[in-house]
């Protein structure tokens, strides 16, 4: 896994160890690329939920988005994510071992944008608790957004607050707009 851009560009990441699935390169660039264009990143404090290798919350902070919250319940994913922010000196980056949806229940701080990633297998039911979680405790800032990086048999298209859906190869991204 590679730092796409930003003051790390092309810095490589070793998460061999790590027994995950991260988001390519290609569907990672595509993605920042649309961010890119609805947001200045510097300005945003973001939410990286099943954070994973933390690879998408690197991207951000390579970017100097203002703050990253990174949230993963597997200890040996925290670990390494605080030992990256450790090596790189990100500092806008804040690592919490938690579940996804227990800390979403007790969330108080809100968000610009919030990326959620949980594994594959999740269900589309899990999925949607996570979704109406969000929007139901408020926890997106006016006109935030919503991404949840999903498998190719969940569909949010018929939720009031879908904005967009984009395929990258096996990877789908499916964009909520924060509509208050």
């Amino acid at each position: 896994m590679r730092i796409i851009s930003g003051e790390f560009k092309n810095r490589r990441i070793d998460f061999k160890q790590l027994n995950i699935r991260p988001t390519t390169d290609f569907a990672k660039e595509s993605l920042f690329n649309i961010i890119n264009n609805y947001y200045d990143i510097e300005d945003l404090i973001i939410l990286d939920l099943f954070a994973g290798s933390g690879n998408i919350s690197y991207e951000f902070a390579s970017r100097r988005a203002r703050e990253i919250v990174a949230v993963d319940n597997k200890i040996q994913c925290v670990n390494f994510i605080k030992s990256i922010k450790q090596k790189l000196s990100l500092f806008n980056l804040h690592v919490i071992l938690a579940n996804s949806t227990t800390y979403l229940n007790t969330q108080k701080k809100k968000f610009n944008l919030i990326f959620a990633d949980p594994p594959y297998r999740f269900e589309q039911i899990k999925y949607d608790k996570i979704l109406n979680n969000i929007f139901e405790r408020n926890i997106l800032l006016e006109n935030g957004m919503l991404i949840i990086e999903h498998s190719k048999f969940i569909n949010f298209e018929g939720h009031f607050n879908f904005f967009m859906k984009k395929k990258y190869g096996n990877v789908h991204f499916t964009f909520f707009k924060n509509k208050t």
